[in-house]
This record gives structure tokens, sequence and C-alpha cells, in this order.
């Protein structure tokens, strides 16, 4: 703890401290000072100690074999003989590289990560990055579901590759702050297409008049002497101002949302969205816990003073009443209804619904029918521990909107600033992609990821069956990993787009571009930055998720893919770069919390910013005044991840909002762990 005095900090390692006009005060060490009035500085400052929680890793598992395309597979670490032949599948076992205790991740693994998968690490600093005591404790009770792994086919017998597109990210981010807390993901949470699209590629504009331009590009595999095909979707961005926006908020507000990491960074996400609307735009509240509540009628969002109130006022504890929550934020979305604009219900939960599958197959249904009206919905998840990813994206899915999980407030900068269009404003339903491969060029082809996105061939233009939505300016990408033949002849492979308008519903239209075999590049490291940013990305996911073809590739192969890719100045390309460097070991920086000198200088140097919420509203209320402890999560990168007020006697809602908003700006030291810390300030006038 520490205090600050006129013109000095005092450490609570210390017995006394003297101030400028010579005072000594003394208090005892590691004790909470006591208050004093200070005419000069109206804030009297404490810190608790630095907590640092221990995180969960998942199961360990063992691996089956991959394809025996020539003739052998591998496990999940070891290798195994395959039966030989195309598209058939090597049988093995072994261990799965990844090592417990203080170990490394096995014999081929990246040594130095002691992350066991399945139990309670206490992370410590090995000679090549994270190791320590690995303690079980069995399964997370987080919620996934493996949706398998796509094999290689046979045009000659299946020349049709049917699937929704899919413009989700949650796997990603989900997994970032997994690796970031120095656990591995499970590989069934892993979604390759989600990681992939959550980076940003360069596909051209449409031509004006089409919602899509459609980009395809081959190139040699460097992993193996395949090929590989890109087809890129790039959806058209608004002319002008973007259409208004009708948003209901469905605010979980349940006993388990009541962590730093779920309600308080939900609440601040919120007004960081309210800010970025406009005129025109609406905002409806709608909170369910054991109850539901409307917290607030549809408001024109130039009201946002009221709106941010409003965000601010939610508290909760209870059951988690989904369903009649559902029904009373659809009422308000019908209440604020615009036709031919974005009418859309947002999903802020862990996903920790006290549902029965009668109850949850009513859900789904109901979101399918207010969807075909025009009112989309949408599923932000927030927290670990007990989250249900299947839900939240399920949810998103038959409500035709999009699924997000958001583990920083950066995080929200993003989707609901950077890519708030693209979030927000649909400009295609039910998309669907079909890919026709030429078998006389096409020996076999694999799709990489969406596996959950699979459509029957026969349903490509059946309009009745559901299937992905496109936001304005969003980017879509998808791969196949492809054994060509010899002396390539035409067509490689047609990419055929079909879609229908937002709104309620519309008949559907087709795109269709061809690819051909004189386009097929042969140098891998000659191919576009997108090429080699996909597959990098897509590579990194595919060895998260234990993909048999991935065995043999190491980490810094990956790393080098990305690297040769990134961008000058993108975060996201940098941010990828972090996580390969986090997994193969090599992270530099010590594994421990934050010091606590560091996260004082960080605070003080913000210090006017707090003082300006407080005096900001004094000039209103007069004799306001009492103790603040803002309790906050620094994460690994050294970002706030969440803030929320824990204590308060100031009993102030506007201080106390803008408080916390001003420390989830903050930046303190990478550490390469999250470390919770409690921070009391005194307010007196």
């Amino acid at each position: 703890m520490w205090r600050r005095m006129t013109g000095l900090v005092c450490l609570a390692t210390v017995t006394s401290c003297a101030t400028q006009d010579g005072h000594e005060d003394t208090f005892p060490t590691f004790e909470e000072p006591p208050m004093a009035r200070l005419s000069e500085v109206p804030l009297e400052l404490s810190a608790a100690p630095v907590k640092t929680k221990a995180k969960k890793a998942e199961s360990n598992r063992v691996g089956a074999g991959g394809l025996g395309l020539r003739g052998s597979g591998f496990g999940g670490g070891g290798t195994a003989e395959g039966l030989g032949g195309l598209g058939t599948k090597g049988i093995g076992s072994g261990a799965s590289g990844y090592g417990s205790g203080s170990g490394s991740f096995g014999s081929r693994g990246a040594g130095g990560i002691g992350v066991a998968r399945g139990g309670t690490a206490e992370v410590g600093l090995g000679p090549r990055g994270f190791s320590g005591t690995m303690v079980h404790t069995g399964k997370l009770s987080q919620d996934w579901t493996d949706y398998g792994h796509n094999q290689l086919e046979n045009p000659a017998s299946d020349w049709l590759s049917t699937f929704s597109i899919d413009v989700d990210t949650g796997a990603y981010t989900q997994a970032r702050r997994m690796i970031l807390a120095g656990t591995l993901p499970p590989p069934e949470s892993v979604r390759t297409e989600e990681f992939i699209n959550y980076q940003k590629y360069r596909y051209p504009q449409p031509e004006r008049g089409l919602p899509f331009s459609i980009t395809m590009e081959a190139t040699a595999n460097p992993w193996n002497n395949h090929h590989i095909l890109r087809v890129g979707i790039q959806g058209a961005r608004p002319i002008g101002e973007r259409d208004p926006v009708h948003l209901t908020f469905l605010i979980d507000t349940s006993g388990s949302m009541q962590s730093a990491d779920k309600m308080p960074l939900a609440k601040n996400s919120l007004s960081y969205l309210v800010e970025q609307l406009g005129p025109g735009d609406t905002v409806a509240i709608v909170t369910y816990a054991g109850g539901t509540r409307v917290v607030l009628r549809p408001t024109d969002a130039q009201d946002s003073e009221q709106i941010l109130d409003a965000i601010q006022s939610i508290s909760g504890g209870g059951g988690t009443a989904m369903e009649s929550g559902m029904k009373l934020a659809y009422d308000m979305a019908l209440e604020a209804l615009v036709p031919g604009e974005e009418n859309r219900v947002i999903v802020l939960s862990d996903g920790d619904a006290n549902i029965g599958a009668s109850s949850h197959d009513s859900i789904l249904h109901t979101l399918e029918s207010y969807a075909k009206r025009g009112i989309t919905l949408s599923t932000v998840g927030f927290g670990t521990g007990n989250y249900r990813d299947t839900l939240m994206e399920q949810l998103a899915d038959k409500g035709d909107g999009n699924y997000v999980y958001i583990d920083t407030f950066d995080e929200a900068r993003r989707v609901f600033g950077e890519d708030m269009v693209a979030t927000l404003q649909t400009i295609a339903r039910d998309v669907k992609i079909q890919v026709e491969f030429d078998s006389t060029n096409v020996m076999a082809y694999r799709l990489i990821g969406y596996e959950n996105r699979d459509i029957a061939d026969r349903d490509f233009r059946n309009d009745k069956v559901d299937a992905g939505e496109v936001g304005a300016g969003h980017t879509v990408t998808a791969l196949y990993d492809l054994v060509l033949r010899d002396n390539l002849v035409g067509d490689l492979a047609t990419v055929r787009v079909r879609h229908k308008k937002p709104g309620p519903d519309s008949p559907a239209t087709e795109q269709a571009v061809g690819l051909p075999g004189s386009a097929v590049g042969q140098a891998f490291w000659s191919s576009t930055k997108d090429m080699r940013l996909a597959w990098g990305t897509a590579s990194f996911a595919e060895k998260l998720r234990d993909a048999p073809e991935m065995q043999e590739i190491n980490w810094s192969e990956i790393a080098k893919v990305v690297r040769s890719a990134a961008r000058n100045s993108s975060e996201r390309d940098d941010g990828l770069l972090a996580l390969i460097k986090a997994v193969d070991g090599r992270i530099a920086a010590p594994i421990e919390p934050v010091a606590q000198e560091l996260v004082d200088q960080v605070i003080r140097r913000h210090m006017n910013q707090v003082r300006y919420c407080y005096q900001r509203e004094l000039i209103k209320m007069p004799e306001i005044a009492g103790r603040v402890e803002i309790e906050f999560v620094i994460a690994p990168d050294g970002s706030v991840h969440a803030a929320k007020t824990a204590k308060t006697t100031l009993d102030n809602t506007a201080v106390e909002a803008c408080v916390v908003s001003r420390f989830m700006r903050m930046q303190f030291p990478p550490s390469g762990l999250s470390s919770t810390v409690s921070y009391p300030f005194t307010f007196k006038p």
C-alpha cells in the first residue's frame, strides 16, 4: 500500500516519512494508513498488493492418426504408420507431446512451456519461457463442441464444396486470452475459420451495385508438395453515412456475470459503443437474471447521458432467465422497429443460462422467426470458467447476427469502434459459398476449417436453408489444401456466392468467378501478403487444434510465414506473432505480477484525469465526498482487461464511471500474467 501526501508518496514498507512542511506521519508497515484531509491534493490514495489469480488449463489429450496420403500419418505427438492411399487415415496414439509439471512440451514440442492440458498452473520463468509447478484439477467447466476435422475429398466423386459464410471471431479472442494467461486452448475450442477471419485483408471493393468482390489465388503449399487455394470475399462498404441502427441491449445480470472480467467489462464496452452512435440511432436496455427488467425504453442515441446513466445503474445477482429476457428484448426491438434500417438485439452474457433442452429449442426457433421479420441478434461473450461458447455461437447463427468474444477493453474498441459498421450494418443474409473443382486438374481437396458451417451441396440453391450474414466492409476468407495434377488445362475451380438482401425474407441472387490453371503460382514466398498471412494464421490454428497435417511443422516455421506477411503498424499482425511466440516458449518478459511500484507510477501519470472526474461533478454537487475502491485486472500484455467500482461511500455513479473509464485506458508494463489490483481513492472537496 502507499499514501499520497502533499508533495510526497509514502510506501507502506517504511514506518514514517516527512512531508514538505516537515511534519512526520507514522503508520504500521503494510497496514492501510489513516485517511487525512489534504488541502492542496483532494485525493488520498492507497493501493492493495497485486493479487495474481491462478489460471486453468484443459484436460490431456491423446492424438489420433492423421492422413495416410503417402503411407504415414501422425499421432497427437507420436508418429504412426498410415494405411496409405488417398484420403485414408493413419492410426496411432502416442503422448500428446505436452509436458506437465516443470517440464516442456515434450521431445518434439517447444521447450520451457510447462502448461499441462488440464489443471491449475502457478506459472514461473523457465529457461525458454513458461514453466513452473502444475497442479491438475480436472477439466474446465467451459463448454465447446468438437465439430471434427475436414478430410481430403476426391473431386471425381465429390466435386462440390458447399458451406455457409462465417464472420464470427470469438474463437480467436478466447484462444488469445488463454494463451496470454499461460494456458493452451482446448483443441475443440479452436475454429480455424474464425482465426483466419479475425485478420484484415486487402481485397478490392466490389463493382458498383454488387454486394461482394471475389478474389482467388493459388500457390504452392510450403509444408508439403500440395498447393493452396484462397477464396477472398470483400463486402461493400457504405457510401456516405451509414444507415441508422436501432439496438436493444439484452444484458445478463445473473450471479455468474459479477466477476471483474464480465459485468464491468460489459458495461464499459457498451458505454464505448454508445459514444460511437449518432443521429437517428436508438438504444433500449433489458436485463435478465432471476427475473427480467426494462432498464431503458427505446431512446434516441443523442441523449447519451441518459443512456450511459442507465448502463452504469445496472447491477445484478440471481439465476438466468434467458428465455423470458429474450421475449422482453424483442418486445423492445419491435417498439423501435424501423423497416429498411438495421434493427438488432445484442446479447451480452457468459452464456451460462439455466435453460432445458425444450426451452433451448424454443429460443432458437424464436430467433429465426424474428430474423425473418427483420430483427437480427448478435452475441457478445465475456469471461471464463463457466463460459458457454456453443450456446453463444448458436444464438448468433439462428439470429442472423454475428458472435464476438471480448477479452479486453481494446477488443471492445475494435468491435464497437474500428469495426462498428461491419458489426452492426448487414449488407447480405444467408450467404453461401460453393466451390466446384475440376477433377481433370484437381486430384484431391480439403477445406480448412468451417466444419460446423457445412451445407449439403443440394441445398446451395435451397433458400429455406439458413446461412451466415455479412456486414458492410466485412472480409471473409476460405482456404483449401489441394493435390494437383501435372499440366493443368482450363479452370482449376469455380466459386459461386449466393445471398439474400438484408431485412425480411427476399429472393437470393448469385455471383460466380473462375480461376484458370495458368494462374496457379509455384512459389509460396512470392505469393501475396494476404495469402501468406491467411496461411500462417490457419497453420497456427490447425496446430493448436492438433491437426494431423501440422504435426511435423514447428511453431517457428509458422511464425516465419506470418512475419513475412506482417504489415507495418498492424496491431493484429503483431498480436498474432506474439501469440505464436508465446506458445513457442519464447516470451522474454519475467512471468510474475506487475511490480507494485510500476502500478503506482502508471496511476500517478493519470492522476489529473482521475481528479477531473471528481472536480467535474463537484461543481454540480459541492458537498460530495467519500471513498471509492476501484478493482481492475491487468492483462498479461499490460492492458487493463476489466475495471469496476468494488466499494464506494461516494455513491456518485458519474464520478465512479468516469474513474473506471480512465482505468480502462491505462497501459501497464507487460508481465506475462494477469494481475488483479484493488486501488482506493478518498475524495474530499
